[in-house]
């Protein structure tokens, strides 16, 4: 069987995920890997077939995606072309994590996508949804990659189709400890705004893992350096807590290795909201921007925050072969 599975690449995300994914895919057929996007920060232990523009989101630096930015480089013509050029019909199967290039390309040539992935789970019915709506991202969501049979990856299991995160391997077998620091995360923000306001808590040692800078660097009790997987697991298994963007995996796995965590969800972007929605409803504290007035619940959140209790089995194998099996490749 020849299986395609096409990646997003904005974001680190879905990246990490394909570290687990792919693995077991190669057992079950011979695969080809496509990547879209140009965000991500991982490097992958496989060989990658199709590197793709795609069309992708760009990090701002106060919070938020850069629409603006996001449009420009976004190349409509050339994302066209990617799609009339991918050799779809060649495979017998895509597997789909939020790719558009491979998603149009089915829906045009009449070809069954499987989506597997986050978004996929958190446009469900039964899933939490955030007080204010937005109609925009939602249809984004909804159209982005459209694909025949949806699967998702979420921080709880709300229906038989929704599933709990892939925790890579890598976080499963990282020793976890408490060398009281926190590990901060939060790429839609650039150094200066970090700085700002990380400095208001001088008795915290905050180890931030930074988009913007090419050099570590040291302020004080802030450690500001450039973004490495292997470090920034660790960090994350050492500290006392996890301060993030509303992503998907980041959560995942600080949860799943019994850390606190805060989330600032980025501005402009549905899904993140999607998922602070459902981490509030968890217990996890969600605030909105790291502006001042959110003095207080960091605060508080470093004194007395606690630890939200959950329970990711390593059931990626079995969820691939259901998937292929309802799907009638197996």
């Amino acid at each position: 069987m020849k299986i395609l599975y096409a990646i997003q690449g904005t974001g680190n995300g879905h990246l990490s995920r394909s570290m687990d994914i792919v693995p077991l895919l190669q057992q079950m057929g011979d695969v080809d890997v496509l990547v879209s996007g140009n965000q991500g920060d991982l490097n992958l232990p496989f060989p990658i077939k199709y590197k793709l523009n795609g069309f992708g989101f760009i990090f701002g630096k106060s919070g938020g995606v850069d629409i603006w930015k996001s449009f420009l480089k976004s190349r409509f013509r050339k994302f066209l072309k990617e799609i009339k050029e991918l050799p779809i019909d060649k495979y017998d199967i895509v597997v789909n994590d939020f790719e558009p290039v491979s998603a149009w390309a089915c829906y045009l040539n009449d070809k069954p996508c499987i989506g597997l992935s986050h978004q996929a789970a958190v446009l469900n019915e039964h899933t939490p949804k955030p007080e204010e709506s937005d109609m925009v991202g939602k249809l984004v969501l909804k159209n982005y990659a459209p694909v025949t049979a949806q699967y998702g990856f979420h921080f709880k299991k709300y229906d038989k189709k929704t599933f709990t995160p892939v925790i890579r391997q890598q976080v499963r077998e990282q020793r976890v400890s408490n060398k009281g620091h926190y590990t901060v995360y939060l790429p839609a923000y650039d150094d200066k705004r970090l700085i700002k306001r990380l400095a208001e808590f001088p008795d915290v040692h905050w180890d931030v893992f930074s988009k913007h800078n090419s050099k570590p660097k040291q302020y004080n009790n802030i450690f500001i350096q450039p973004i490495n997987n292997k470090a920034f697991i660790k960090s994350m298994a050492e500290s006392e807590g996890v301060l993030c963007g509303a992503g998907f995996e980041t959560p995942a796995e600080a949860l799943f290795m019994k850390k606190k965590l805060l989330v600032i969800p980025m501005k402009n972007q549905y899904e993140q909201q999607l998922n602070a929605a459902a981490l509030k409803d968890m217990g996890v504290p969600v605030i909105k921007s790291l502006k001042s007035k959110h003095h207080e619940t960091i605060l508080n959140w470093i004194n007395n925050g606690e630890v939200i209790k959950v329970d990711y089995p390593d059931t990626t194998k079995e969820i691939l072969q259901m998937v292929f099996k309802e799907n009638g490749l197996l």
